[in-house]
C-alpha cells in the first residue's frame, strides 16, 4: 500500500455515543462518523491505530450525513456504511484489492450478511453494474475512489432517505446519478461484514404515504418511463406490497407520486 491513506469508512449514524462506535463496527480503517442527534460537536480519537473523526449535527436525513462524510474524505478509497454494520477483519484487504484487480472501476459494491426480511441483492458473481441491474444495492454496500465521485460531482439526494421528506431511495438515485455521469460499477462477491438488525426508521409499511414516494423516486430515476416501471414494481412485487391494497389504487397513488415528482423536478440533488 501506499504512504497515502488508502481505505476510509464513511458512517452514518443516528443518536450514537460515537466514542464506541469504531468498536462496536469494529472498524481496522480511518473513518469520518457523521452522527444526527441533538447538539453540535467535533471529536477524534484512535482505534486500532487508525484515526476516527466525528462529527455530530443537528440537521436530519441520511443523504445530508453521507455529504458531509464524503466532503472531509482525504483517503485514496471509500466505503460508505451506517452505524449498523459491524465489519469482517480484513475487510480493508478485500476492498483495496478488488479496486487493484479491476483497474478501471470507480464503484464496486460488495456483500453483507443481513436480515432475510431485508435482502434485496447478493453478489453471485463479479460483473458490471448497468442501467437494468444498479437499483438493488444499499449504501452500506458500496465502496469508491473518492477522487471519481469528486471529479464526477456526485452526491446524495436530500430529499430521499430517512429522515428526510421522502422516505428511501437515495441509494439507487446515487447509483443512479454515477452510472449518468459515466462511472464505472462492478460488483464484487467477497462479504465485507454483516448487518445487525433493527427496526426500520422510516417504513411503516406498505401504505399511501409508501407508494406515493415510491412514485416520486420513480420520476427521478426513470423518467417518462416511470410509469411502465410503476406497474413492473407492483406487478413483481403483488404478493408481499398489495394484501390491504388493490393493484389500481397502488399504482393510482404511484401516479400521483410521479407528477408530485415532476413539479419538484431538479430539486433532488443537494450540496
Amino acid at each position: 500500500m501506499s504512504e497515502k491513506k488508502k481505505l476510509q469508512v464513511l458512517a452514518a449514524a443516528v443518536k450514537q455515543e460515537v466514542n464506541m462506535l469504531a468498536e462496536k463496527m469494529n472498524l481496522e480503517t480511518d473513518a469520518i462518523i457523521v452522527n444526527q442527534c441533538d447538539h453540535y460537536a467535533y471529536q477524534e480519537y484512535r482505534h486500532k491505530g487508525r484515526l476516527i473523526r466525528c462529527f455530530s449535527m443537528a440537521e436530519r436525513g441520511v443523504g445530508l450525513s453521507r455529504n458531509t462524510a464524503l466532503a472531509r474524505a482525504d483517503s485514496e478509497l471509500c466505503l460508505f456504511s451506517d452505524e449498523d454494520i459491524v465489519f469482517y477483519p480484513g475487510y480493508e484487504e478485500i476492498v483495496c484489492r478488488a479496486f487493484e484487480k479491476n483497474k478501471d472501476a470507480d464503484v464496486i459494491t460488495f456483500n453483507f450478511k443481513v436480515d432475510p426480511s431485508r435482502a434485496t441483492y447478493y453478489n453471485q458473481s463479479e460483473k458490471r453494474i448497468r442501467w437494468y441491474n444498479y437499483g438493488r444495492y444499499p449504501t452500506f454496500a458500496v465502496a469508491a475512489r473518492t477522487e471519481a465521485l469528486r471529479r464526477a460531482n456526485v452526491s446524495f439526494s436530500l430529499l430521499f432517505g430517512g429522515g428526510a421528506k421522502y422516505s428511501n431511495g437515495e441509494d439507487s438515485l446515487f447509483l443512479h446519478d454515477c452510472l449518468k455521469k459515466g462511472l464505472h460499477l462492478y460488483a464484487h462477491t467477497e462479504e465485507l461484514g454483516e448487518e445487525v438488525y433493527r427496526e426500520s426508521t422510516w417504513f411503516k409499511g406498505y401504505n399511501q404515504k409508501f407508494f406515493i414516494d415510491r412514485g416520486v423516486l420513480y420520476h427521478h430515476l426513470y423518467g417518462v418511463l416511470a410509469k411502465v416501471f410503476s406497474l413492473r414494481f407492483l406487478y413483481a412485487h403483488r404478493g408481499e406490497m398489495l394484501k390491504e391494497m388493490s393493484l389500481g389504487e397502488a399504482y393510482r397513488l404511484m401516479k400521483q407520486g410521479i407528477k408530485e415528482g415532476k413539479n419538484r423536478n431538479g430539486l433532488t440533488k443537494g450540496v
